[in-house]
């Protein structure tokens, strides 16, 4: 399996870290886990597109995690996909589309007779919604769905990847928690978000000390997401989902270093791991790590 990062930013707009997605290539498939801000033109950089992907996996509902998700089903079809999309994602998710859907009917019908394409069949959305605990099949890859910690939103999930051997966990938005721990025992690479909370200082007329806890206590905090790694037993920790998406880097690897002794990447939008190989390359630089 390799796993690219295509975005590794929060909710706040930054131009070198697009919105959350992350993509997981198999020997037999292509899925993308989230589809934040820009992700339909990292899919492009990436060397992939929305007309490649054989599931969408949503985490959950909150907006940085599923905003270019009309956009996806769009370019989709004018990258030529001739299939419809799935998507997978919590309660919620079959209503969120149909929304969607709906919203841009209009457009998207005059765009229907005015271009002639081959095909629609693009446009059809086929949603799953998913219940923690279970597990799914999605081109050869097993997709176990965790419960995780981020109330107050209600129906918020990791997922654990599994093929030929190798094991991927990735956390999507949690505080510390134990379900997500287990499910990502052993894992060659555990993708974890996480929130550094000593580079977030109050902003008059933007955040107060109050957004800021209320923020924290929803996300895992940099002083313990290598002990996330570390409790889980993880081979490999690359972290993701930064917030603020700029940072002390030499600050955070000693933060997260005191509690986890594996490698650990400090991601990067583009950035690829092989996990079966133990590499990482972004642009020209080449790191070996298993």
């Amino acid at each position: 399996m390799r796993v690219t990062l295509l975005g590794t930013g929060c909710p706040a707009v930054h131009p070198r870290r697009y919105g959350a997605a992350t993509l997981l290539r198999s020997a037999r498939g292509t899925i993308l886990i989230d589809c934040g801000s820009g992700a339909t033109q990292r899919l492009v950089s990436a060397g992939s597109s929305g007309r490649d992907l054989d599931a969408v996996l949503l985490t959950h509902l909150h907006s940085d995690h599923l905003v270019d998700l009309y956009q996806l089903i769009l370019s989709s079809w004018h990258q030529g996909r001739d299939r419809p999309q799935r998507i997978y994602g919590p309660p919620g998710t079959r209503a969120h589309v149909d929304g969607l859907m709906a919203l841009w009917r209009e457009e998207r019908e005059l765009r229907i007779a005015h271009e002639k394409r081959p095909s629609i069949e693009a446009l059809t959305v086929e949603v799953t919604e998913i219940a923690a605990g279970k597990t799914l099949e999605i081109a050869g890859v097993a997709v176990r769905v965790v419960p995780v910690d981020h109330r107050p939103i209600r129906h918020a999930y990791g997922f654990v990847f599994e093929e030929e051997g190798r094991k991927v966990a990735i956390s999507g938005d949690t505080r510390y928690c134990p379900e997500l721990i287990a499910a990502a025992g052993g894992a060659d690479l555990l993708v974890h978000e996480v929130f550094i909370h000593r580079e977030m200082k109050p902003v008059p007329g933007i955040r107060t000390a109050e957004t800021i806890e209320a923020t924290a206590s929803y996300h895992t905090l940099s002083g313990e997401v290598g002990r996330v790694a570390g409790e889980a037993g993880a081979k490999a920790l690359a972290l993701t989902h930064f917030v603020p998406p700029e940072f002390d880097r030499p600050a955070l690897l000693a933060e997260v270093r005191r509690a986890y002794r594996g490698p650990i990447l400090i991601g990067e939008d583009l950035m690829t791991i092989d996990v079966a190989a133990g590499t990482a390359i972004h642009g020209e630089t080449h790191i070996a790590f298993g």
